[in-house]
């Protein structure tokens, strides 16, 4: 099902009626956001089916993960905004230093303007509305940017979105990288970004002949440390769930694993158990194994196999864009299994002796998005103190990012700013610094000629 190339023109005549409206104030209102906010909530009930329908379609996604990992959370993230919008719109007061007497002082939160929103494919639905729930809430237009390689979902969409709103203040536009290259070329008062590092490059150096800001949620290798001391059957089975969760295309999945020489044994055959349990003796045949997004990923994944010893798994059919869950044991540390981001369902596997020849091989490569600790929780903490990732979880994986109330972001090459929850309504807001001084009294010390300057200079 290819998707054509929204034109030019009709870019430009979105564009342009999106900062109209914007300029008109009619996005400000309180009440406007959470009318706007109610419209997706229950557009997310309506168009539930059919929503499933396109992840079937396009990523065979089961009905339950496409619940559990896309319209749940997004649904989550509308009733956070509507329990809150009021307390976060409220200007916010600050204290006054003598110096500004008889002045107050406040913060208020406006809206950016227009946002432009580009999402990937590997979860189309979630990576597109989360950011809009922020636009929304922050009381900005926007322009939705879905990925092509997810037509079917990316159709239904636009059709939900063209039902519910109108295209002067929310907007989805279609096509390939020209398209994307078509909306850079414009000035947006923000432009959020999810994608690979490459593109999130791009992005950035575009957005800089504008001096727009950009918040960039970008990927790379998220490490996950099984220590000596890990309940090694409990291990296995979350990372044998966060790596096989939408096939291992999921920004913040366990990348490779830095595994305790003295669990070589145990924890192959706990994370083989542990699959059994999820996908049953053949996961080809499971109706929740995702499929690889189209054959090009799947080649490049399948390429991986043959960059270490498979110790379980390995079977693929590329008809069916097919890939086993596999270990992958015996990888050079320089291959590129090991420095470019998988995403897929293959785990390399690297010994390790000490937890600080863990910490080592982390902190000496970029910043991840997640990162993943098993073992005593006191060793973790001292993980994390001595590392850095966008976000983290210790004796699990992946469920930060269900947390509504926390932030999810990336940090150095994993990308740069962050949303959910209060975050997103910053994320696309500004904080105004305000300070408002009567006119009942007016005093001179500040004026030239700065008489009794010694005395106001204490209080400076």
């Amino acid at each position: 099902m290819p998707l054509g190339n929204t034109s030019a023109e009709r870019i430009a005549a979105i564009h342009a009626a999106q900062r109209d409206y914007f300029r008109s104030g009619a996005t400000l209102p309180a009440d406007f956001r959470r009318i706007m906010l109610r419209r997706m909530e229950q557009a997310l009930r309506q168009w539930e089916r059919r929503l499933c329908d396109a992840l079937w379609q396009d990523l065979r996604k089961s009905p339950e993960e496409a619940c559990l990992t896309e319209l749940s959370i997004v649904r989550s993230e509308v009733r956070n905004h509507l329990r809150h919008l009021g307390r976060w719109m409220r200007p916010e007061r600050r204290p006054s230093p003598l110096k500004l007497f008889p002045s107050a002082s406040r913060i208020l939160s406006e809206p950016l303007g227009t946002a432009l929103i580009v999402s990937p494919w590997n979860y189309p639905v979630q990576l597109l509305l989360n950011p809009l729930v922020g636009a929304i809430s922050a009381g900005c237009t926007a322009v939705l940017k879905p990925s092509p390689y997810t037509p079917h979902v990316s159709a239904t969409l636009r059709a939900m979105i063209g039902e519910i709103y109108d295209e002067r203040y929310v907007a989805v536009v279609e096509g390939n990288r020209d398209v994307n290259t078509l909306l850079l070329d414009r000035r947006w008062d923000l432009v959020f970004f999810t994608g690979s590092p490459a593109l999130g490059r791009i992005v950035m150096a575009a957005a800089a002949r504008h001096l727009t800001p950009v918040i960039l949620e970008l990927g790379g290798k998220s490490p996950c440390i099984v220590d000596r001391g890990a309940d090694v059957e409990t291990a296995a089975r979350r990372i044998a769930w966060g790596k096989t969760l939408n096939a291992g295309q999921t920004c913040i999945a366990p990348d490779y694993l830095l595994l305790h020489e003295s669990l070589a044994d145990a924890f192959p055959a706990a994370y083989a158990r542990a699959l059994r349990r999820l996908h049953g003796d053949d996961a080809r045949q499971s109706p929740h194994y995702v499929r690889l997004v189209n054959d090009r990923a799947f080649d490049r994944v399948a390429s991986y196999l043959a960059q270490g010893t498979v110790r379980l798994g390995g079977r693929t059919d590329r008809a069916e864009r097919y890939i086993e869950p596999t270990l992958l044991t015996e990888v050079d540390p320089l291959a590129p299994v090991m420095r470019e981001e998988i995403f897929g369902p293959v785990l390399p596997v690297v010994p390790f002796r000490t937890t600080d020849e863990a910490v080592a091989f982390v902190t000496e490569r970029e910043k991840p998005l997640a990162l993943y600790y098993f073992g005593p929780e006191k060793s973790g903490r001292e993980v994390l103190r001595r590392t850095s990732s966008g976000g983290a979880c210790l004796n699990d994986t992946i469920m930060h990012i269900a947390n509504e109330h926390l932030p999810f972001g990336g940090v150095g090459d994993s990308g740069m700013g962050r949303y959910h929850g209060r975050d997103s309504f910053d994320a696309f807001s500004h904080r105004r610094a305000v300070v408002e001084t009567p006119t009942w009294i007016d005093p001179p010390f500040r004026y030239m000629p700065y008489k009794l300057f010694r005395y106001v200079k204490r209080i400076l």
